[in-house]
């Protein structure tokens, strides 16, 4: 087993299609979300089986890092958990959302947006203040890892560059400009070029 008793959340397909399926990135988060959410909509599934299986969507938090015009790039290590993702440069942190995260839910704070902290905290340390919004949600239904995972984006707009990475899996971390990441579009994942052609629009 590639992933031993993880349980991940996610929806059927068939309420994404029911939705308003889109290829590539909306900003209409609010059509979207709210049901995404609701527990009599989504359920957790063992990983092993929603990653193999395209009748669920599972639903992965990919947190963007801004600041004065530069964004964070990295580049997946070899240990990253997702091996169909190695060595591809990386906008977006984060990544599922757990039946752990149900757990330790308080009244305050939902399954999802713990799932979102956990994933950063895990992945990064921020020394810095910042701010956070929900700005689009990605889908990519041309690859394998594409068609069982629909990303939900959350902007961090940071005060300074003081980001360090927390886990071996984040490598060659850095802020880069937007000609910068262009001229390595090739070398991104596909989330992350997706992201880099609407950047502008996200960070108003």
């Amino acid at each position: 087993m590639r992933w031993p008793e993880e349980r991940v959340l996610v929806i059927p397909r068939s309420l994404f299609d029911s939705l308003g399926a889109f290829e590539g990135l909306t900003p209409d988060v609010d059509r979207y979300l709210s049901t995404i959410l609701d527990p009599e909509q989504n359920s957790f599934l063992a990983r092993d089986l929603a990653e193999d299986d395209p009748g669920f969507k599972q639903i992965i938090a990919y947190a963007i890092f801004h600041c004065n015009g530069r964004f964070l790039h990295y580049v997946r290590g070899s240990k990253t958990g997702e091996q169909r993702l190695a060595s591809k440069g990386s906008l977006g942190i984060g990544g599922h959302i757990n039946s752990d995260d149900a757990v330790q839910a308080s009244l305050e704070r939902d399954t999802y947006l713990t799932g979102v902290d956990r994933e950063i905290n895990e992945e990064l340390l921020l020394n810095t203040a910042y701010r956070q919004k929900l700005v689009a949600l990605i889908n990519d239904d041309s690859s394998d890892v594409g068609r069982v995972h629909l990303g939900v984006v959350h902007l961090f707009d940071l005060d300074s560059e003081a980001v360090e990475a927390n886990e071996a899996p984040i490598t060659g971390l850095e802020f880069l400009d937007l000609e910068a990441l262009q001229a390595r579009r090739d070398q991104l994942e596909t989330w992350s070029q997706i992201c880099l052609d609407h950047l502008p629009s996200l960070i108003r």
